[in-house]
């Protein structure tokens, strides 16, 4: 259900299929969003539902929901909170009460069971949100068209593009993250070097795992790798040790590889990629990885991509979260220091970026993005519902740094 507008009051009706995450739970817990619905059986459990409001204003909420037997929810918004029981095994509304935003920003609506007479608790499917406060304006995910409770609920990626010089013909691209501490949860991807063809980054797996990723996609285009022609494959010319390569699919198709790496949050780190021509009808692609302020290197890997002859193009960053299920968390990334080399041998370096959104945050689904200017460089976070949104598709200069310049030894690069 959408937005609807009466003479004096508005109706909105938040799903929690694209809206609400179990924000705690015990351990070993399977409560959550499943195709049938809520599935909620633990007493530990707190269901958050979010949305955002434009301005201060006045709500009444109340819950779509229904139960196989007698179930109390309690809600809490803000300093409110209210328990209700639900009683009817078809879907009804009950009333929890009136609320005062005292700014705009993301309202968060906590459910918590505090008792039950099935095996479940009930079966909430919205909040009901109403409101008489002039020109309100309520931004969620209101519908699940082109899949986008899943990607609502995966949250805003957002990214930086570099401004390349025009008349110049590229063959690597450098530049540095720092991910701040704290702001690194898991299902985090900072990407670095990302082009035309693919991308460079890190990655936060797992509590105890933590990637660096290098793809690169096939020229043919499916989301199935198993369907790519042998001649349009992506070839592995060399891995770093420790490395492991194989294909991916999904979002488009083709090589990549992964190194487990225990990158940390306040560390900065250091990424140079290769682009080139062959001369026989391909392109190699590498990668190397490093810390900041070491001279080292680590090979990534080195790919070639067929039916393709060019250099680098599309230089930038993005900031994403692929774990759908924790959309609520958010995270930052710091990126500095971005220069590219030119066939000559000459370094440029790159001090604009263009400052985007993808289709969650274009789309107004969800408004937790934002990027700009720090001291060193630029930054972007996404995620977590705050509400100090920075608008999209804009343009900033960062501070030029020539004495950053890069002294990188090519020839003798791993």
């Amino acid at each position: 259900m959408g937005f609807a507008q009466g003479q004096t009051e508005m109706t909105s009706a938040v799903s929690l299929a694209g809206n609400a995450f179990v924000t705690k739970s015990a351990e070993g817990s399977q409560d959550g969003m499943g195709r049938d619905g809520l599935q909620w059986q633990q007493a530990d459990t707190q269901v958050s539902v979010y949305f955002h409001v434009d301005r201060p204003c006045e709500l009444s909420l109340a819950l779509q929901a229904r139960s196989e037997g007698k179930s109390v929810i309690q809600a809490k918004v803000l300093s409110q909170s209210w328990q209700v029981s639900i009683e009817s095994k078809d879907y009804a509304e009950s009333a929890l009460g009136k609320v005062s935003v005292k700014a705009l920003g993301y309202v968060r609506v906590d459910l918590q069971g505090m008792s039950k007479a099935g095996a479940q608790y009930a079966d909430v499917a919205e909040v009901i949100v109403r409101s008489s406060t002039p020109g309100l304006k309520l931004s969620y995910v209101k519908s699940d068209e082109g899949n986008m409770f899943y990607w609502g609920k995966r949250g805003p990626s957002v990214h930086l593009g570099y401004q390349m010089p025009a008349d110049k013909t590229i063959r690597y691209a450098y530049s540095e993250i720092t991910v701040p501490k704290g702001q690194d949860p898991i299902g985090s991807y900072f990407m670095a070097n990302g082009f035309g063809e693919g991308y460079f980054g890190i990655q936060v797996k797992s509590p105890t795992e933590r990637w660096i990723l290098f793809s690169v996609w096939s020229p043919f285009h499916t989301d199935n790798p198993s369907e790519i022609p042998e001649e349009q494959k992506i070839l592995t010319l060399a891995q770093g040790e420790g490395v492991r390569v194989g294909a991916f699919g999904g979002e488009g198709s083709g090589g990549q590889s992964i190194c487990v790496f225990p990158w940390k949050a306040g560390t900065s780190y250091k990424f140079l990629t290769s682009v080139h021509p062959d001369g026989k009808g391909h392109t190699i692609y590498a990668a190397w990885f490093g810390e900041v302020g070491k001279k080292e290197w680590k090979l990534i890997a080195r790919f070639q991509r067929p039916k393709t002859d060019k250099h680098l193009t599309g230089f930038h960053s993005f900031l994403e979260n692929f774990d759908a299920s924790r959309g609520y968390y958010v995270r930052s990334s710091l990126h500095a220091n971005q220069w590219v080399c030119d066939v000559d041998g000459k370094w440029h370096e790159l001090t604009q970026a263009r400052f985007t959104g993808d289709a969650t945050a274009g789309g107004e689904h969800r408004l937790d993005y934002a990027g700009g200017l720090v001291k060193d460089g630029f930054f972007m976070r996404n995620g977590g519902f705050f509400s100090d949104r920075v608008a999209i598709n804009q343009v900033f200069t960062r501070k030029a740094s020539p004495e950053k310049k890069p002294v990188i030894d090519f020839g003798n690069l791993p």
